[in-house]
């Protein structure tokens, strides 16, 4: 999944909103709550708290994306990477996992090679070129991940 880090918890929230099969109407449904207070809750509108990470987390399990994380371990100067588990995974998996990395290191090269034809990078490519790089960073250290879950021994 291409997307970028997200700056805001709230704009995190929105996203995964935007993402749940059905909108914020089943979202709001599978937290159980009415929609106007969902939408309370999503929007940190005042008076009232922000959903909980368990909350979010529930959403995020049902869309497949990982935006709290990302927005998390940014944070911090991090990546979050998913680790898979063996049931998961075959050679196959291991085959396109290695592609997804080659591919987005690619992608920063490209992005520092356009930077640089005018001889200076600016804050715009700057933040575009550690953006790719935290997706080539996360996607190689998964790829490593997903090796290891396959072919370690555990006694």
């Amino acid at each position: 999944m291409k997307h970028l880090i997200l700056d805001s918890r709230r704009k995190v929230v929105s996203a995964i909103i935007g993402a749940y099969p059905g909108g914020r109407d089943c979202a709001a449904a599978r937290l159980g709550l009415e929609l106007k207070k969902f939408d309370n809750h999503a929007y940190e509108n005042a008076g009232h708290r922000p959903l909980t990470d368990e909350q979010i987390h529930m959403l995020e399990e049902e869309t497949g994306t990982h935006f709290l994380p990302d927005y998390i371990a940014a944070q911090y100067g991090g990546v979050f990477v998913p680790l898979p588990t063996a049931e998961e995974l075959d050679n196959t998996e291991l085959y396109h996992r290695s592609v997804a990395t080659a591919t987005r290191r690619g992608l920063v090269d490209l992005i520092i090679a356009k930077s640089l034809e005018n001889g200076v990078i600016d804050a715009g490519e700057a933040q575009a070129i550690l953006d790719a790089h935290r997706c080539h960073v996360s996607a190689r250290h998964a790829e490593i991940a997903a090796l290891l879950a396959l072919y370690c021994r555990h006694k």
